[in-house]
């Protein structure tokens, strides 16, 4: 017995369910960790998809994000052009190497980029969302090499480009969609992002932008 067996089995023990798992008890585990089957799914993610986008603009702007919808991909520098004007940010970001971000015309929009991780004193950054979770307005944001997780929590303005068709119910199924699409190995980091950063921790008192970004800005593309 390995010594990661004979600690979970002491865990197991001290729960009251028995020794190390063996036999029919480990496949039934190994199953059930292969099929992902979903636990129960809340009703109010469980509804048709213009309804789930609904949604997930009402819960994302419930959580303080603020959130800008545009017909299609070529309107998204205008977007963020006009978010860094009414925020008083330089026309200047850094953006993700993904495609979905870094082939946009920027310079038509009047917005010097720079394809890069997040530095400090880096004002604001653009990234793509993997996906968005209606039941909580909550985004789903992947790490690598297209998409470095600096850029989530350094600037203080963080701008994400969502296709409102990438918008699920549960977050069952953004992992599914994750599986389906990616494989293994999965990335190495997920980032799930509801809102700006924020804490209360000090004298219960609501600070943005205490662990990352002071704003949180969604362009949804599409319908």
């Amino acid at each position: 017995m390995s010594g990661r067996d004979a600690i979970l089995g002491n865990i197991r023990r001290g729960l009251g369910r028995g020794g190390p798992l063996d036999g029919a008890a480990r496949a039934a585990c190994e199953e059930r960790l292969r099929a992902h089957r979903p636990v129960l799914i809340p009703a109010r993610a469980q509804r048709p998809h213009d309804e789930q986008v609904a949604l997930f603009v009402a819960m994302a702007t419930e959580a303080a994000a603020s959130v800008a919808r545009v017909a299609g991909a070529d309107d998204v520098p205008a977007a963020v052009a006009a978010f860094l004007d009414q925020g008083g940010y330089p026309r200047r970001a850094v953006i993700a190497p993904a495609q979905a971000v870094s082939g946009l015309d920027w310079a038509a929009a009047g917005i010097e980029v720079e394809a890069r991780a997040a530095r400090n004193g880096d004002r604001a950054s653009v990234t793509p969302a993997f996906a968005g979770i209606a039941e909580t307005g909550t985004l789903m944001l992947l790490s690598g090499p297209d998409s470095p997780t600096t850029l989530n929590f350094l600037p203080d303005a963080h701008v994400v480009v969502l296709d409102a068709a990438r918008i699920v119910g549960p977050y069952e199924d953004a992992w599914a969609w994750l599986r389906r699409e990616r494989g293994l190995p999965l990335p190495r980091t997920v980032n799930w992002i509801s809102g700006p950063s924020r804490s209360a921790d000090i004298e219960q008192k609501l600070q943005m932008g205490a662990h990352g970004p002071i704003q949180l800005h969604i362009v949804l593309v599409g319908d």
